[in-house]
């Protein structure tokens, strides 16, 4: 999906949600059962209950790894099941350097087939350039993270880390497929991302569960030219709206709300 058609999908869906697909085999429905095979039925459930209202869908390679080779298979699957027109992110968080990267690059983008995946650029530029030499392919560089801890290291400096990776890294080749993680915790450094990086799409993790408000991550990262140029990932608020059989309907109406609010906020004159 190139950044025309995700533009495209956010203006015709009216929306901007990510559907955060990190399952908890301690909440998934009893009826469902367990394992490996249990967690694909929950997450083909929740990709078709709520297609219509999403535009990305971010697994994140930690809850399928941990079953082992059958949790590759389920997120290979899971992957695969994501509709064209919307954006799949693999969550993975990879940094490293040479070959290394390479083939992680690989695993990403050619056996996996992720539209994106998400990096730790703090080993520099060839740690991220194997995954922009993939024509198509997206990058999502973390920086300004909504963890506790990021002040460890993301804000030191003048300017701050998180800034300088920003900055500096639209100057690499193919930075034009360059997107960056900023957390929804911390709405100010939106703001001061979004001034570092006018044109290029924000993931924006946080909304829901861990407490991040919509209207105030929208008005502080907005971006006219990209239709808001924000993808908000909202997980657990939607993947566990029920724990019965009723869950994909619950998953759905959940992120119909979620929806509705994008739908307003896109639909302002002025954010």
């Amino acid at each position: 999906m190139n950044k025309s058609d995700l533009i495209r999908a956010i203006r015709e869906k009216q929306s901007y949600l990510c559907v955060g697909l990190d399952p908890d085999p301690d909440r998934i429905p009893a009826h469902l059962g367990s394992g490996p095979e249990a967690v694909l039925a929950f997450n083909l459930a929740i990709i078709e209950a709520t297609q219509d209202l999403a535009v990305a869908y971010k697994p994140n390679l930690a809850f399928y790894e941990v079953f082992g080779s059958e949790g590759h298979e389920v997120l290979a699957a899971t992957i695969e099941a994501i509709p064209a027109h919307c954006l799949s992110i693999a969550d993975a968080k990879r940094g490293d350097i040479g070959n290394t990267a390479e083939r992680y690059a690989t695993a990403a983008f050619d056996v996996l087939k992720a539209d994106a995946v998400t990096l730790a650029p703090y080993m520099g530029r060839d740690s991220v350039e194997p995954f922009l030499q993939h024509a198509g392919k997206w990058s999502i560089l973390l920086a300004a993270t909504s963890n506790p801890s990021a002040q460890d290291f993301e804000f030191l400096g003048s300017p701050p880390l998180y800034e300088q990776v920003i900055r500096t890294s639209q100057t690499w080749p193919g930075a034009e497929r360059l997107m960056y993680v900023v957390g929804a915790t911390r709405p100010e450094l939106l703001a001061q991302c979004r001034a570092a990086a006018p044109n290029h799409f924000f993931l924006v993790p946080g909304v829901g569960a861990q407490g991040g408000d919509l209207k105030v991550v929208s008005e502080a990262g907005w971006a006219p030219r990209l239709a808001g140029g924000l993808i908000v990932n909202v997980g657990r608020s939607i993947l566990y709206a029920s724990a019965g059989e009723d869950f994909a309907a619950a998953a759905r109406q959940e992120a119909a709300t979620v929806q509705l609010q994008m739908a307003a906020l896109l639909n302002r004159t002025a954010i």
